[in-house]
C-alpha cells in the first residue's frame, strides 16, 4: 500500500492518485502559487479539474484525506482543511500586507465580518485576500463595475465607500463582496484567441448562487450608488 510521506511532504503525481482513488474518476491537478483561493473544483466532461495551492503539499494526512471527501461530496463541513488554512493564513498574506493598509472597518459597516460570513458560507473559507474599503475620490464617478475590485498582486480586495452608508442594505454590500471574491476564487480565463474573460460564463452561473441574487439586482436598479 502506497504511503505519501508526512515528513518530506506529499508529491503531485502521489494526491493525485489518491483523489482519483477517492473520486473513482480521473484528476487533473494542478498546484499553483495563487493565495487568493487554496482549492478550486471544476468538472470537465468525465474528468475533475483541480487546482490545489502548494501549501497542501506539506499537509497531514489526515487534511488530504478531507480534501478528497470534499472533491467527492462537493459539500459538507471542512473542519482540518479550516483549520489548516488557518495555519498558513498569516504567511500567505504577509506580502500582500507590505503592500496594502487594509482598513475594513468603517463609519456603518465592518468589511471584515461580512468577508468571513461570506466565505465560510460559499468558500468553505477557502479564499485568502485582504479586504479593505477603497479610498474616496469626489472627482470619480461611480458606476456598477467600480464598486468592488480585485488585485491579484497584492491579494486585496477593495470595496468603494460610497457603500459604507445607512441607506445602503448589507445584503447588498454581501453581493459585492461575493462578487469580487468569485474573482479571487476563479481567477480570469482565458479564451480560445487568448482574450481575457473577466465574466465567463461559469462565473455569471456561481454568481447566481448568492441567496440574495435577485434582491440585490433589484436594489441595485432602482438605486443610484
Amino acid at each position: 500500500m502506497e504511503q505519501l510521506s508526512l515528513t518530506f511532504g506529499h508529491s503531485e503525481n502521489a494526491l493525485k492518485r489518491r483523489f482519483e482513488k477517492a473520486m473513482g474518476r480521473e484528476v487533473i491537478l494542478t498546484i499553483t502559487d495563487n493565495i487568493s483561493s487554496m482549492l478550486t473544483v471544476k468538472a470537465k466532461e468525465e474528468t475533475l479539474s483541480v487546482r490545489l495551492n502548494r501549501i497542501f503539499l506539506g499537509a497531514a494526512l489526515d487534511v488530504i484525506d478531507e480534501v478528497a471527501q470534499f472533491l467527492k461530496k462537493g459539500r459538507g463541513k471542512t473542519p482540518l482543511i479550516n483549520s489548516f488554512i488557518r495555519e498558513k493564513r498569516g504567511c500567505l498574506r504577509e506580502k500582500a500586507a507590505r503592500r496594502v493598509n487594509a482598513k475594513p472597518s468603517g463609519k456603518h459597516y465592518d468589511l471584515k465580518g461580512i468577508y468571513e460570513s461570506v466565505n465560510m458560507e460559499y468558500f468553505k473559507n477557502m479564499v485568502t485576500a485582504s479586504i479593505t474599503w477603497g479610498t474616496k475620490n469626489p472627482r470619480y464617478a461611480v458606476r456598477r463595475r467600480t464598486l468592488g475590485s480585485f488585485s491579484s498582486h497584492s491579494n486585496t480586495i477593495r470595496i468603494t465607500p460610497v457603500l459604507d452608508s445607512p441607506r445602503v442594505p448589507r445584503y447588498f454590500i454581501e453581493f459585492i463582496v461575493y462578487h469580487e471574491m468569485l474573482h479571487a476564487n476563479m481567477g480570469v480565463e482565458k479564451t480560445r484567441n487568448g482574450r481575457r474573460s473577466v465574466h465567463p460564463r461559469e462565473f455569471k452561473e456561481r454568481e447566481r448562487e448568492f441567496k440574495e441574487y435577485g434582491r440585490a439586482v433589484a436594489w441595485e436598479k432602482k438605486n443610484r450608488v
